[in-house]
């Protein structure tokens, strides 16, 4: 019996489109270019340059669909131009290594946090200032959320990053709104704290903020008689598009300013103001390991009430040799401000269960610090898991306070984890303990207290 004749081979370029579109997205841009050369066919199919290009548009959903709206980003301008899908592609596998915390190295001017956290929204990243709230939200343990950073792409692909002072944008219509009316008036931005600014990476774990001063200087112009007027912008404006800026100049320049002297000196101071409008360059590095694991089961972000019945966070970090280090973030300006120790230790060997007599009778004397405004009915008694013994970063960074009697009381301390991943840390020298709580857990802060500002006036 003779066998069946084998089903001829198909190849890739049999597949329906919608196929061939499914499994190259999952390729990197630099696969896709290498593919884009084997026929003219596959080069149509992979062109980044068309707007609406379905596999840059694939390759976008297939990456952050469950984080944002890619759609949404690339939506199009008033005469229907629509930044390309591979433009987008680039700038979001840029701008996701933002998601998550930083904070600020060097001295931070006014209005300039300490620690920023970004996320993602439906069409933008945005980036918030984060502080402890000094509002008994969230049983004491509320996290402030300002916007401070906007980061979004104008309809032709172009990056538009702005500063805000509290001001929240559901959409990028809004935030681009409430500067298009800056392009044509004489009263620069329709709210004179929002600043375009730059935002240039060094490698994936550094960032730098400036001020875009080509903004101010894209907003003026001189006609043909060589006064100033003004102009929209090609970047940052509502629609940020060539076309609409060319239209502004052309009937600006159909204006004779001959007869209008005060508005010319007017203008002249609105530039001179523009001048001295200055926001200090700031940098900022990632808090790669902002959350526990099981290996590190410390490290991270965390926040508690201090002693001085205020809620502080605290960075712990472990070092390449196994040791643990503990640091406060606070407020610039404050003593000893901005990354200061609190505790240390070179040893990781935790003492577990069951526990020596005195070390139950010293922690069972001692007094939880709780906020204010928490339900004590709702506080759960913490079942010790394991003991860790520290020291106090006094005889660090202040050694006068680490006391010369020599007595190692003064800088001994334990934390003990608690059996639901948390714990809390005292030192022997007072009969304290400062339990602590994540910030942030799945990427998501935890107990925000988001500041509104008013948008009427926008």
């Amino acid at each position: 019996m003779a066998s069946p004749h084998p089903a001829p081979a198909m190849s890739f370029s049999d597949f329906p489109e919608d196929v061939q579109l499914n499994i190259l997205s999952f390729l990197s841009p630099a696969e896709v270019a290498a593919f884009a050369c084997t026929s003219r066919r596959f080069a149509a199919l992979c062109g980044a340059a068309a707007p609406d290009s379905p596999l840059w548009l694939a390759m976008c959903e297939r990456r952050w669909v469950s984080r944002t709206r890619p759609r949404s980003w690339s939506s199009p301008s008033a005469f229907g131009r629509r930044a390309p899908f591979a433009r987008l592609y680039k700038a979001l596998d840029r701008w996701e290594h933002l998601i998550g915390f930083w904070r600020r190295i060097g001295h931070g001017g006014p209005g300039t946090p300490p620690l920023v956290f970004f996320e993602w929204g439906p069409s933008y990243i945005a980036g918030f200032r984060v502080s402890p709230s000094p509002e008994a939200t969230g049983d004491g343990y509320g996290v402030l959320k300002v916007p401070f950073l906007w980061l979004g792409l104008s309809p032709n692909g172009e990056p538009v990053n702005f500063l805000h002072p509290g001001c929240r944008f559901d959409s990028t219509s809004d935030m681009l709104g409430s500067v298009s009316d800056s392009s044509i008036s004489s009263s620069g931005l329709s709210d004179p704290d929002l600043l375009p600014v730059t935002v240039s990476f060094m490698g994936c774990n550094h960032f730098v903020v400036e001020e875009n001063r080509s903004y101010y200087a894209d907003a003026w112009a001189e006609d043909s008689n060589g006064f100033p007027v003004e102009v929209l912008g090609t970047e940052g404006t509502s629609p940020p598009d060539r076309l609409m800026s060319e239209i502004y100049r052309y009937f600006a320049n159909r204006t004779s300013p001959g007869s209008d002297k005060a508005l010319r000196r007017q203008r002249k101071k609105e530039r001179e103001r523009f001048g001295r409008r200055r926001w200090d360059t700031q940098h900022f590095v990632k808090i790669n390991n902002y959350y526990p694991t099981v290996e590190r089961p410390l490290q991270g972000l965390w926040k508690g009430i201090s002693e001085d019945m205020v809620l502080e966070f605290y960075l712990v970090t472990y070092d390449d040799v196994g040791g643990i280090t503990c640091r406060r973030v606070s407020e610039a300006g404050e003593q000893f401000s901005g990354y200061s120790p609190v505790f240390w230790t070179s040893s990781t060997a935790f003492l577990e269960s069951p526990f020596p007599i005195e070390e139950q009778d010293l922690y069972g004397s001692r007094e939880h610090i709780r906020p204010v405004a928490s339900n004590w009915k709702s506080i759960r008694s913490e079942v010790v898991s394991r003991i860790l013994r520290i020291n106090s970063s006094y005889d660090l960074v202040i050694p006068s306070l680490s006391g010369s009697s020599g007595d190692p009381r003064n800088v001994e301390g334990r934390i003990w984890e608690y059996d639901d991943g948390t714990f809390g840390f005292g030192f022997l020298r007072n009969n304290y303990t400062i339990d602590l709580k994540q910030i942030a857990l799945n990427g998501s802060l935890l107990d925000p207290v988001e500041h509104f500002c008013n948008l009427s006036g926008l």
